[in-house]
């Protein structure tokens, strides 16, 4: 697939390509209701291109959006869109800043035929999916781990999970778009879990998937900072605002018999960073921080490792610590970050003592505090790690094989 975009004369071109879908998914899929999927994703990728240059106006031709369709994508860009805002210093409020029009007439077909009972999860080489990965596959369920632009700690999650035939999607960002951030045009944080929500849904409806299963907590729910009137969330597309809203949109405009949803929606960071602890077998393998893929639009190469140097890699050593214990959560990182100076102003924000909490995904300001008292061994536990958010949307037998394993 590829997908067009036009800013004046400046063209971006983005590709997707599906690894492995043959003609027969395509035969009963539809192609009215594939069309539909993949004109979605082409909507879920314009942020990333958008963010160049704002432009006030977006004019959507490639296929039919109401207005109620177009009043969630705008509501989208406004919350999803924050953090760019913010460092950006972009006034989001002004009257008229974005209109979405769509020019096109008729609509495609929703996807209605019903799916296997399945299950799409998409692993992205952090703790969260190997513990959702974990319970589902010994509660007996039918999993089948979806991959993004596959890298070294995704293939080694897998190895250890012995699984060996993953959904693989190459998706490739248009050269265009890094030499115009390299020229000094806007750039900035975009909501990348919605591009991910449309793409599952879509391989979902291809592999013949009911579910598709996220592994966002509720700590993804605290935003950042105050921005202009309005709360800044560095993790909304992650949220369960968000997963709400997409939920409800997904069964009235793409496919009413796949469910989306996030199976740790009612733990904490902490808590499951405590249920990780219990499978060392991934410890070598996971990877999480952000810097470790950053290519600054494509200057450099990505170091592939643990930084030990962001606000990511912090709070994953607290976390992790707080249950693994020191010894072990150094192996990981090469080092003890609880005793690296240098650090002591992200560990402030993390813990709310200075500035905001940090522009990642990490845990809530509670979370940060209970774990640096975990780790100071000034308590032995917390209340913290027997909550239980009611605000999800899990089925009702995997709501209860995830209570098995809390507390």
């Amino acid at each position: 697939m590829s997908f067009h975009f036009e800013v004046g004369e400046i063209k971006f071109r983005p590709q997707v390509v599906i690894k492995n879908v043959s003609q027969r998914d395509v035969d009963r899929v539809g192609d009215g209701a594939l069309q539909n999927l993949m004109f979605h994703l082409g909507l879920a990728e314009m942020p990333s291109y958008w963010k160049a240059t704002a432009s006030p106006r977006i004019i959507v031709e490639a296929g039919y959006l109401n207005k109620a369709q177009l009043n969630w994508w705008h509501d989208l860009f406004l919350k999803g869109m924050g953090q760019y805002f913010y460092e950006n210093k972009i006034n989001f409020r002004a009257k008229n800043f974005l209109t979405i029009t769509s020019r096109a007439e008729g609509c495609f077909p929703m996807l209605s035929k019903p799916l296997r009972n399945n299950i799409l999860l998409p692993i992205g080489g952090g703790k969260d999916a190997i513990v959702t990965y974990e319970i589902l596959k010994k509660a007996g369920e039918k999993v089948q781990p979806f991959v993004l632009n596959p890298k070294k700690e995704h293939s080694a999650i897998l190895r250890v999970a012995g699984e060996k035939n993953p959904i693989v999607v190459e998706r490739t960002i248009d050269p265009a778009l890094l030499k115009l951030n390299q020229k000094g045009y806007l750039n900035g944080h975009t909501p990348f879990s919605s591009y991910l929500a449309f793409l599952t849904v879509l391989c979902a409806a291809l592999f013949n998937q009911k579910y598709v299963v996220l592994s966002n907590e509720r700590s993804s729910n605290e935003g950042n900072v105050q921005y202009l009137g309005h709360e800044i969330n560095h993790q909304y597309s992650k949220s369960w605002d968000f997963e709400k809203r997409f939920r409800s949109y997904s069964k009235a405009y793409l496919a009413p018999s796949v469910e989306y949803f996030s199976f740790l929606r009612p733990l904490y960071e902490l808590q499951i960073a405590k249920i990780f602890s219990r499978y060392p077998k991934y410890f070598p393998y996971f990877l999480s921080c952000n810097e470790a893929h950053k290519t600054l639009s494509g200057a450099h190469k990505p170091t592939e490792r643990w930084c030990g140097k962001c606000s990511k890699c912090l709070f994953v050593f607290l976390a992790l610590c707080s249950f693994a214990g020191e010894e072990r959560t150094v192996c990981i990182f090469k080092k003890n970050l609880l005793r690296d100076a240098s650090l002591k102003p992200l560990l402030d924000e993390l813990t709310g003592k200075r500035k905001f909490k940090p522009f990642e995904c990490v845990g809530t300001i509670g979370e940060s505090r209970t774990a640096l008292s975990l780790c100071q061994g000034k308590i032995k536990t917390h209340r913290l790690l027997c909550s239980w958010n009611p605000q999800h949307a899990l089925p009702p037998h995997l709501e209860n094989k995830l209570k098995s394993v809390v507390g």
